[in-house]
C-alpha cells in the first residue's frame, strides 16, 4: 500500500468518525432494501435484479429480466435504483476500509502488513461501479444487447461479491479476537497479580 494512502487510512481512525460512516452506509442500504428494490421486484415479476445476484448471472437471464421489467421497470432501474447503488459503493468501500483499520488499531495492529487488509472493502466498491456502469449500458443500450458487456457485468459482480464476502469476514474475525482479548484481559491482569 502506498505510505500516502496507509496514512489517509490512520489519520481517519477516529471512532466518532467510523461509527457515523457506518450509520450512513448502513441506513443507505437499509433504504435500498426495504424501498427501490422492493419496488424493483414488482416490476420484474419477482425475478432478482442483477445488483442482488452475488453468484453472477448469464447473458440469457439479463435480456428475460431486462424484457420482463418492461420500459416502466426498465427507466426505475435506471433513474430510481442506480442513483441509489451509486452511493452505496463508495460509502461501502471508505466505511468498512476504516472499520477494518480501526479495530487492527484496536489491536495495535494498524501500523503492520495487516492494515494491508482494510483494500478489500475498497475492490468491493471499485467493482460494484464497475457492475453498475455495466447495467447502466445494457439499460441505456435496450433493446440493442451485447452478451460480452452482460458477461464482463457478471464478472465483476462476482469479484464485487468475493472481496465482499472477505470483508464481512474479516470485521467477524476481528470482532471476536477482540472480543476475547477484552474478555481474557481481566483473567490475564489478576493471574500476573498473584504472588
Amino acid at each position: 500500500m502506498h505510505s500516502t494512502m496507509k496514512n489517509l487510512i490512520l489519520k481517519n481512525l477516529q471512532g466518532s468518525k467510523v461509527l457515523v460512516l457506518f450509520i450512513v452506509t448502513s441506513a443507505v442500504y437499509t433504504f435500498m432494501l426495504t424501498v427501490t428494490i422492493p419496488a424493483m421486484m414488482n416490476y420484474s415479476g419477482g425475478m432478482k435484479i442483477l445488483d442482488m445476484m452475488p453468484s453472477g448471472f448469464t447473458p440469457q437471464y439479463v435480456m428475460e429480466l431486462l424484457e420482463t421489467l418492461g420500459e416502466e421497470g426498465r427507466k426505475f432501474y435506471l433513474y430510481r435504483q442506480i442513483p441509489m447503488d451509486m452511493i452505496y459503493p463508495g460509502l461501502f468501500g471508505i466505511t468498512y476500509c476504516l472499520i477494518i483499520g480501526f479495530f487492527l488499531k484496536i489491536l495495535q495492529k494498524s501500523n503492520t502488513k495487516l492494515i494491508y487488509l482494510s483494500l478489500f472493502p475498497l475492490v468491493a466498491g471499485l467493482f460494484d461501479y464497475c457492475e453498475n456502469i455495466g447495467i447502466i449500458i445494457l439499460l441505456k443500450n435496450w433493446p440493442d444487447f451485447s452478451e460480452i458487456l452482460a458477461h464482463t457485468t457478471s464478472v465483476f459482480a462476482l469479484i464485487k461479491s468475493a472481496t465482499s464476502t472477505i470483508t464481512f469476514s474479516l470485521v467477524i474475525i476481528l470482532v471476536i479476537i477482540i472480543t476475547i482479548r477484552w474478555l481474557t484481559k481481566p483473567r490475564n491482569a489478576m493471574m500476573q497479580a498473584k504472588p
